[in-house]
């Protein structure tokens, strides 16, 4: 009877330890962060996020957790292909069994609120352009029900940049193909996926640069409950003085302080951010400043880039660096800084070409 005793107080505290590790792993598994695709689309929330386009509209679907989306809906295609600027509709939609519901969002939203309910992908809400859509994604499809009544049909479309997998061309030097990071100080190399990864922690070149064209390649985790510069933040500093910006903000507005936009100094002509863990490019023409012997700047930086094969900065001045960067001053060379943030940011395919 002893024994029966204790063999049950034993079963029932490992039960309750059980019980308590799947509670917590659930837990962890929603409030968690995906840095493998495959491993977020056992998820339902990421299969239904992501872009959809058809009968002259483009969709992005943003994940915002616990079954709750919000969808931005383009009148003339997605950004970059085919969206007339400003013409946005905002949708919210919550999940029902393996299909996601949208209406018209009600009430005070406000930017990229951390409740779902409040969440809005615009500044101010409603957009001009708002009109009373509804809709209904099942499987690849998002079934669309316009203001006026009409049925239209958007498919689940998955875009890839021109310039995704690039080869260096020959007089190039390559910072990063998978082989070895010695090119770097910082970062990883995960031997089983042989990516270069932040780990929350800055990335720089060993080497120091000044005038050249640059190609990297990077994936965002997938992060749904988070909202803001939480949201997969990183950052592409050019020679460590001007940050473009890294981050997933898939869906939104497109501000400096945005994926493509020039921190503090400029946004991005479109944002052109792809859904988090989609690999990504930015391809970077640089022009170092140039400073007289009294230190005077001559001329200031210029740059363009190109984000998913689309000019989001064509040529820009800039005009003094960009929070976080090195302390020596402009016109000197320096290294390529890849920011950690404290999120773990993948890279691939990395070369430049000194000018």
């Amino acid at each position: 009877m002893c024994e029966l005793k204790y063999l049950g107080i034993f079963m029932k505290t490992f039960l309750v330890v059980l019980l308590s590790l799947l509670t917590s792993s659930l837990c962890a598994q929603n409030n968690g962060i995906w840095t493998d695709p495959a491993k977020a689309a056992e998820e339902i929330d990421y299969k239904i996020q992501g872009e959809y386009s058809g009968a002259g509209l483009g969709a992005q679907v943003i994940a915002l957790g616990d079954g709750k989306f919000c969808a931005v809906i383009y009148e003339g295609g997605l950004p970059g292909a085919g969206w007339v600027h400003g013409n946005k509709i905002v949708l919210h939609g919550s999940l029902e069994g393996k299909k996601a519901s949208f209406k018209a969002p009600q009430g005070n939203l406000s930017y990229v609120n951390k409740d779902a309910s409040k969440f809005s992908p615009v500044r101010n809400f409603p957009p001009k352009s708002q009109k009373a859509y509804s809709g209904l994604i099942s499987g690849d499809s998002f079934n669309v029900k316009t203001h006026l009544g009409e049925y239209k049909s958007l498919k689940k479309t998955v875009r890839k940049s021109p310039t995704l997998g690039k080869k260096a061309p020959e007089g190039a030097m390559v910072l990063f193909d998978g082989s070895n990071k010695d090119a770097f100080n910082g970062g990883r190399l995960d031997e089983v996926t042989k990516l270069l990864n932040t780990d929350g922690k800055d990335i720089r070149t060993k080497e120091k640069f000044s005038n050249y064209k640059m190609h990297i390649e990077f994936m965002l985790p997938y992060k749904p409950k988070a909202r803001g510069q939480g949201r997969g933040n990183s950052g592409f500093y050019q020679i460590d003085h001007y940050e473009v910006q890294i981050l997933d903000s898939f869906g939104l507005e497109g501000f400096d302080n945005e994926c493509g936009g020039v921190y503090q100094k400029a946004n991005p002509k479109v944002n052109m951010c792809l859904p988090p863990l989609t690999w990504q490019t930015y391809d970077v023409d640089f022009t170092n400043a140039v400073v007289d012997e009294s230190g005077k700047v001559i001329k200031h930086a210029r740059m363009t880039v190109m984000h998913n094969g689309i000019v989001i900065h064509d040529n820009l001045e800039l005009k003094g660096k960009t929070g976080g960067s090195r302390g020596e001053p402009v016109g000197t060379p320096g290294p390529m800084k890849f920011q950690g943030h404290g999120n773990p940011v993948q890279y691939r395919n990395i070369w430049i070409i000194k000018k």
